[in-house]
């Protein structure tokens, strides 16, 4: 269902909802998802930072300032279709980018799909891919899984995975915690310092835990794909105010007039005590039948 509202002191938002879980959308800015979550329940999402709007964005990798810094702080066209709405901005006069998100009418249960897509309107090809970001509440963990862990054999002697480091980020740092099998990445608020890491994510899925809620993305992973920062299909960056947590696709060469999208599949779950070892992960896993990809 769809409703026009007022949210977070914008008049032109659109509530999508059914009767577990709603979204909530600006045309004021964006394009943009301000809120997500069950019903009269906590927003999954940070909607606004000391320096603006953030929630769930899209970007375009790789990341440069500053053209992936460019606010998209104007009114978005929105377009209502038979089974979707539709939010485009206005073409980037800096880079001849313009952004683009779908967003299905009708949640099934406890997830929604949402269909990102860039579009080229410059003159020349430019290589970019869809990036997208969501602001998770503060107070969580990212879980990231790994590639299967297998004993050593003379079948398996080349790497499995990558893991992206950046400048500023410590390992030692104890927002990490790095299992067999899975990764996890907790927020802080008392912690200022930012980090940040990317994976190889094979898996084609990245979750969240916080305050008994578990938020899950899933995607496709290319396992041809020349994926951006190393390598990377899954990140996550956090300080004291949040944590993102990012899929990208993988880097296409995009002709002028054309575009690439990236799809990703939201799921919430309630009820789900908290992860601290790997075994509790695999619980999680185990009863949650959309982490488990073909």
């Amino acid at each position: 269902m769809l409703e026009k509202i007022a949210y977070e002191g914008l008049s032109n938002c659109y509530r999508i909802y059914n009767d577990q879980i709603e979204l909530v959308t600006p045309t004021d800015i964006g394009p943009r998802i301000l809120r997500f979550g069950f019903i009269g329940q906590q927003n999954e999402f940070v909607p606004v930072l000391g320096w603006g709007f953030s929630a769930h964005r899209l970007w375009h990798a790789p990341e440069a300032y500053p053209r992936s810094y460019l606010p998209d702080k104007d009114p978005i066209s929105f377009k209502q279709h038979d089974n979707f709405i539709r939010l485009t901005e206005a073409t980037e006069k800096e880079t001849g980018i313009q952004k683009e998100l779908d967003i299905p009418l009708s949640p099934t249960k406890n997830h929604i799909s949402i269909t990102h897509r860039l579009y080229n309107r410059g003159l020349w090809p430019i290589e970019i891919a869809p990036w997208a970001i969501s602001a998770m509440a503060t107070g969580g963990k990212a879980i990231f899984p790994l590639t299967p862990r297998r004993p050593a054999t003379q079948e398996n002697l080349l790497p499995t995975s990558l893991l992206s480091i950046w400048e500023y980020s410590n390992l030692a740092d104890p927002r990490f915690k790095f299992g067999s099998r899975y990764i996890m990445l907790r927020q802080d608020v008392n912690c200022s310092g930012p980090t940040k890491i990317g994976l190889m994510d094979t898996n084609g899925w990245i979750a969240y835990w916080n305050k008994g809620h578990l938020f899950v993305k899933t995607f496709d992973y290319q396992k041809d794909g020349a994926y951006p920062d190393l390598g990377s299909s899954a990140e996550a960056y956090t300080n004291n105010n949040n944590l993102e947590l990012e899929t990208v696709a993988p880097l296409k060469l995009v002709q002028p007039g054309a575009s690439v999208t990236h799809v990703e599949n939201w799921y919430l779950f309630h009820d789900v005590a908290e992860p601290l070892t790997d075994a509790d992960i695999d619980t999680i896993e185990k009863h949650i039948p959309p982490l488990k990809m073909d």
